[in-house]
């Protein structure tokens, strides 16, 4: 066996320990009783630790040394490189470090889901003053490994290349002209006269329509399902994805939206090369890249108006309202592109939601770097929410600084990566336009074209290349985000 096979089959091992946890991570978020939380934490810990010494296990420095002087293929020695990446990154961190992040993460999270109800900051705080010292911790050991600030280096592990300077690049000129958009969208919008669907909306039949939608956009349910937590999110592995929502019966759309966005996610997922299934080569690209495959599917996709013409009949038929206007197609597609600030990043319409990200992101980046400290972020978020939307958050922690569950296990770095990733899918939509009749297809239900393209540029590709020569391949140049702010305004200004 050549030192390469070796680590192609150590390799697998971390994988089936990562399956194990992602399964577990699901479980506690969706089925586990709330009691069983302290006896999981721990477990998943054990786990976290288990996972951690196999990943930096000392003989492993000798057997890269010896697989880079093997005669690879060029699939093969790209796929080492992913290996080797995540060898070092894995060999910065102390174990112990690894088992108290895990731990005070699942005691913050856990204890999140109650105190954002209650509006408790207090408490809140109080564990996410741990996570924040941990992450630190953990920024500072990564940061002098790599030569990166601190922040860099957490957002490394999300959008690998990408930068602060990169970002407050092309945040600074999103703020440039995104309140103005907001505010001609807004105007333009009033003449319009928009229907809300009331309610209710039974569950069981909000939850047989995202089905029905789920099937249409290709889901494989032979390995992959639909759950309900407090937080929608897609994960498991590529043969056992689990995808949740969470249902509101006076707002169909809202669950349904969701579910769009994390079947996105999940294709992603379920069509990453099977060969290459269990390596890091395998995985997804980048946190940024799996973004805009969500945000494809529920932005770019679902909400154009020849996609709500297939949806529409759907929602009416679902709900046995065939002769409902506010279910029409018309009226459909001018509630699901109304633009409005609000309070919540997962409600909020594309136009608006820029600003959601970009107000954590700045807030993120100068808490991992020490410029701030917990106890500034209610009054830092509730300043940006006024400047940036209007909307003020003051002592309403709920609906502010405590809406997320990113930074209850310290996820510091994540939040650019929605950006990131609905510029992408703008490009991809784009250059997509340039090989066929998106909409036609649309109109003639016939979807899987535009499925095979993402197939083929995105879902194939995982990590054989980076991020910029991905978006070279599929669209013909690096990241541009003009082609963002050109898709808002067709969308929202013609």
């Amino acid at each position: 066996m050549t030192f390469y096979e070796k680590l192609e089959q150590h390799q697998q091992k971390l994988s089936r320990l990562s399956h194990l946890s992602a399964i577990c991570g699901w479980d506690q978020a969706a089925m586990m009783p709330a009691g069983g939380n302290e006896a999981r934490s721990e477990a998943m810990a054990e786990l976290a630790v288990m996972h951690h010494e196999l990943a930096t296990a000392p003989h492993l420095a000798e057997w890269f040394e010896q697989a880079e002087a093997e005669s690879l293929t060029k699939e093969q020695a790209v796929s080492l490189k992913e290996m080797k990446r995540g060898w070092q990154m894995s060999n910065l961190l102390p174990a112990d470090l690894v088992e108290e992040k895990s731990l005070a993460g699942s005691k913050c999270e856990h204890a999140w889901r109650s105190q954002r109800n209650d509006n408790n900051w207090h408490a809140f705080s109080k564990n996410l003053e741990k996570v924040v010292e941990l992450s630190r911790q953990e920024a500072q050991i990564r940061a002098e490994a790599t030569g990166l600030s601190r922040y860099d280096a957490l957002l490394d592990i999300y959008e690998p290349v990408m930068t602060t300077k990169e970002l407050d690049q092309l945040f600074s000129d999103v703020k440039s002209w995104l309140p103005s958009l907001i505010q001609q969208v807004q105007e333009k919008q009033q003449s319009e006269a928009v229907l809300t669907p009331a309610g209710p909306f039974p569950v069981e039949q909000q939850k047989a329509l995202s089905l029905e939608v789920m099937t249409k956009l290709g889901f494989d349910f032979n390995h992959g399902r639909l759950d309900v937590s407090v937080h929608p999110f897609c994960g498991g592995v590529p043969t056992d994805v689990r995808i949740t929502t969470r249902y509101d019966e006076e707002d169909f759309t809202s669950a349904l939206m969701g579910v769009i966005h994390e079947t996105g996610h999940a294709r992603y997922e379920q069509g990453l090369p099977a060969q290459w299934r269990g390596l890091p080569v395998g995985e997804a690209r980048s946190m940024g890249v799996h973004e805009s495959q969500s945000l494809f599917f529920e932005m770019q996709l679902s909400r154009s108006e020849t996609f709500i013409d297939l949806l529409a009949p759907l929602a009416s038929d679902a709900f046995d309202r065939r002769n409902d206007p506010a279910l029409s197609s018309n009226n459909l597609t001018l509630f699901n592109t109304r633009v409005k600030p609000g309070y919540i990043r997962v409600d909020a319409d594309e136009v608006t939601y820029p600003a959601h990200v970009i107000l954590r992101y700045e807030i993120e980046r100068d808490l991992i770097e020490g410029n701030i400290e917990v106890a500034d972020i209610p009054e830092l978020w509730d300043k940006k929410m006024t400047e940036y939307l209007g909307l003020s958050t003051r002592c309403n922690y709920t609906d502010g600084c405590m809406q997320d569950i990113h930074w209850t296990d310290g996820s510091f770095g994540y939040f650019p990566s929605y950006t990131l990733g609905a510029m992408y899918a703008a490009q991809f939509m784009a250059a997509m336009h340039k090989e066929m009749n998106v909409e036609n297809l649309i109109r003639e239900r016939n979807l899987s074209p535009i499925f095979n393209w993402l197939d083929r540029h995105v879902w194939k590709k995982a990590s054989t290349v980076s991020t910029d020569q991905l978006l070279i391949d599929a669209t013909g140049e690096r990241l541009n985000a003009k082609y963002f702010k050109q898709h808002l305004i067709d969308r929202y200004l013609k």
